[in-house]
């Protein structure tokens, strides 16, 4: 099996990969939350080179879009399989970076592939309409033009999987693309970008007179000030992609609009299950346990909130703590381990802030609290234990519409349906809902227009999971962007209404008679 320096070394060489892992000016270092190891140290790129960036991206893109969409289709497919290729380095890659268990790691690099491969289909599949025009010998019709340059910002809790999503269609659909990765992360980035760019150098099918082909995917690794303000106001990139918290998106979305370009947040959640009355009980826990735990609770659909009706409320409470006591939690590269560490300390601080803010606030902890953080005191890693807390009958405290990016599930207790939608839609944020029911009735009243606000809402699953073949995104200040899946492709291109005119005569719109 392959050593950390091994991985390291076979998926990361790199201009920016500095040798040592000293901390010093201008370059930060990956570390392992498992164990604080230094994976390597990266050196950060200056405003200077961005700009730089920018310019190559742009040469390249003005040839790239001219490819035919199925042509670039068949490079997007080449890229899937490099992935494929080496699934297993770079899952592996992104659980030693990132702190995600291992299958979620290879699991990341899969979604990577699956969506290449719908890029693949979609290359075929970029549609436009026809409409009748009232002139006659007139045709009307839409198509859809590549944007040009796309900023892709992505965070830590998917280091790769995000930037697919947008990389994969935005490069089927004619654009080139600049992406900045969460400084936690930038080896896997660089990584992904090797393997990208190497399948652009070795192939004969786009071979660009102006610029290099691998330029169509670039990467930038920067700060928040020297870089990402100078990209979210930079007036070539008619798109900035940006995934992170609703603060950080309500910035870059504000920025963006200041220069009327296009913004595509995904946002942060704060996801609900509904439990009714009849729902089964042995998948309610298990779909409970894994949303709220899997990647110790940093996913934005991450399950927060379980609302139980009264009469299964403590059959629920008993068989989660019963769950959560078994649950593995350390080395996420041990295949026992199903919980492994948050990202950095601060994450830490976070959840034990939060915990005592819900005591504080009337909850009671039933599994986990601040005794659980501190049982790791002493683990060089990031480790907490994954916490259960019952919120009093009747009350919503204010922590519980905060979403705290860890293993932290708030239980509460309802009466009708009605009540429990209310309590799932009152919080700022719509991304993931789930009802657990075997009512018909009651779960067509979840998925319909007065049931949830989500942007997905789920039967009989758990709010995390979802499928590249869907639109993922949400409403309210989740941001209300949609990648992967579905349509998503139309947020990479531009409109355009075209009419012809195939008679000798020159008629009006409306009946109007000029001259």
């Amino acid at each position: 099996m392959s050593t950390t320096t091994d991985i390291v070394t076979e998926l990361c060489a790199h201009p920016l990969l500095l040798d040592g892992t000293a901390p010093g000016e201008g370059r930060i270092i990956s570390l392992n939350p498992a164990t604080g190891e230094s994976l390597g140290a990266v050196r950060l790129q200056s405003k200077a080179e961005y700009e730089e960036i920018v310019q190559r991206a742009q040469l390249v893109h003005r040839e790239w879009r001219m490819l035919p969409a199925p042509k670039r289709g068949e490079l997007v497919r080449r890229i899937g399989n490099a992935f494929r290729e080496q699934e297993d380095e770079l899952g592996r890659l992104v659980t030693m970076e990132m702190g995600k268990i291992l299958p979620e790691g290879i699991g990341e690099v899969i979604e990577c592939i699956d969506i290449a491969d719908f890029a693949v289909g979609l290359s075929r599949q970029l549609y436009g309409l026809t409409m009748p025009s009232e002139r006659p010998q007139h045709r009307m019709y839409e198509q859809w033009h590549p944007l040009g340059t796309i900023g892709i910002i992505t965070a830590f809790n998917f280091p790769v999987a995000v930037w697919a999503w947008n990389a994969m269609l935005a490069a089927v659909c004619g654009n080139t693309m600049i992406w900045k990765p969460s400084l936690a992360t930038p080896l896997t980035a660089i990584a992904m970008t090797n393997v990208t760019q190497r399948v652009m150098r070795d192939q004969d099918i786009f071979q660009p007179s102006e610029g290099k082909a691998e330029d169509v995917f670039l990467l930038i690794i920067g700060t928040d000030e020297e870089v990402g303000e100078t990209m979210i106001a930079d007036r070539r990139l008619p798109l900035i992609s940006a995934t992170g918290s609703c603060r950080m998106g309500r910035h870059v979305g504000t920025q963006v609009a200041k220069r009327l370009g296009r913004s595509l947040l995904e946002l942060g959640g704060n996801n609900a299950i509904i439990v009714t009355e009849s729902a089964d009980l042995d998948l309610v826990i298990r779909g409970t346990v894994f949303g709220a735990v899997g990647t110790a609770g940093q996913r934005c659909t991450s399950t927060r909130r379980l609302l139980c009706h009264s009469s299964v409320v403590d059959a629920v409470v008993d068989g989660m703590v019963k769950a959560y006591k078994t649950v593995p939690i350390g080395d996420p590269l041990d295949s026992s381990t199903l919980v492994g560490p948050l990202i950095d300390q601060r994450s830490v601080d976070a959840m034990r802030s939060a915990i005592e803010s819900a005591v504080d606030q009337g909850c009671e902890v039933l599994h986990g609290g601040v005794e659980g953080i501190d049982s790791f005191t002493n683990d060089p890693g990031h480790f907490v234990t994954p916490t259960i807390i019952r919120v009093p009958v009747g009350q919503t405290p204010d922590i519980t519409r905060e979403e705290t990016f860890a293993p932290i599930l708030y239980i509460f207790e309802y009466a009708t349906l009605e009540e429990a939608i209310t309590l799932q839609n009152t919080v700022d944020q719509g991304l993931s809902s789930a009802i657990f029911t075997d009512s018909v009735r009651m779960a067509e009243q979840f998925l319909s227009s007065a049931g949830s606000d989500c942007g997905i809402a789920n039967v009989n699953i758990g709010t995390s999971g979802a499928e590249i073949g869907g639109a993922f995104g949400g409403e309210k200040d989740t941001g209300g962007g949609r990648e992967s899946g579905s349509d998503a492709w139309k947020a990479y291109m531009r409109r355009q209404t075209c009419t012809i005119n195939w008679g000798d005569d020159l008629p009006l719109a409306q009946g109007i008679e000029f001259g």
